[in-house]
């Protein structure tokens, strides 16, 4: 589930992309979004479910794309289950990267997305004799407690959600003075950012997994335990929801 090589500037344009369709504004040559509600239809990989008990070796699942790279974090896991400590160290240096871009974008704070990342992995370490495969991809299973100590985090009230924009507005530049254009230039990665906010929790869950970090519809369904369909209409729905979200002069 790790996605070392995606570049979250390339994730905020595909999602203003996205968002420029949905507001049917024409966009020069760039991010295409065909993908929005095709990429289900052809992911090769399962969807979270199923039973199963201890030795539970067959409902192993893992996401990346080689083989040998499953087999590797499938074995990692079952030696952390039994207690290897080195396995596990092995596990957090794949996964803590996707954990952490997860948070980070959640929050908007790089201080409270180590702070939940750490406690995210401490959890699991606790919790890994108790791990069941069940169909469920690992690194599935550490973002559903990364969105769970997210979410009871500012439940809590122990701090206000603070999204820091410094910065996002880069790559948004255009140059002519179309109203196209500048409703282009209007739709800039911190306008997207702030709107982002405003949306239900498993909207906005949805919308970050998908555009931000590069999950599959499967990955995604796996961490909010929903079905291919509805993340898929989950994520419609994000996006369309971001659309109405947009200021005057950018929906007209």
């Amino acid at each position: 589930m790790v996605r070392r090589d995606v570049d979250p500037w390339a994730g905020l344009e595909a999602l203003r992309a996205a968002v420029l369709a949905a507001l049917a504004v024409p966009q020069p040559a760039g991010p295409t979004v065909s993908w929005l509600l095709s990429e289900a239809v052809t992911d090769p990989r399962p969807a979270a479910g199923g039973g199963g008990e201890y030795d539970d070796h067959d409902q192993a699942a893992s996401s990346e794309d080689s083989a040998a790279d499953r087999d590797r974090l499938i074995a990692l896991v079952e030696l952390a289950r039994e207690g290897d400590k080195e396995a596990f160290g092995a596990l957090y240096d794949h996964y803590h990267p996707s954990v952490y871009r997860f948070l980070y974008y959640r929050t908007r704070s790089v201080s409270l997305a180590e702070d939940l990342t750490a406690d995210t992995f401490f959890r699991a370490l606790r919790s890994m004799e108790g791990f069941r495969w069940q169909g469920k991809d690992f690194g599935a299973w550490l973002m559903t407690i990364a969105r769970n100590l997210c979410t009871d985090h500012f439940k809590a009230g122990r701090t206000r959600l603070e999204w820091a924009t410094d910065d996002m507005g880069r790559h948004d530049d255009v140059a002519d003075d179309t109203p196209e254009d500048t409703v282009l230039e209007g739709l800039t990665h911190e306008v997207l950012l702030q709107a982002l906010k405003e949306l239900p929790d498993e909207q906005r869950d949805c919308i970050i997994m998908r555009f931000l970090q590069g999950l599959s519809i499967a990955e995604t369904a796996a961490v909010l335990g929903r079905s291919d369909g509805a993340v898929k209409q989950l994520q419609l729905r994000g996006v369309r929801n971001l659309a109405k979200l947009m200021p005057e002069g950018i929906r007209e």
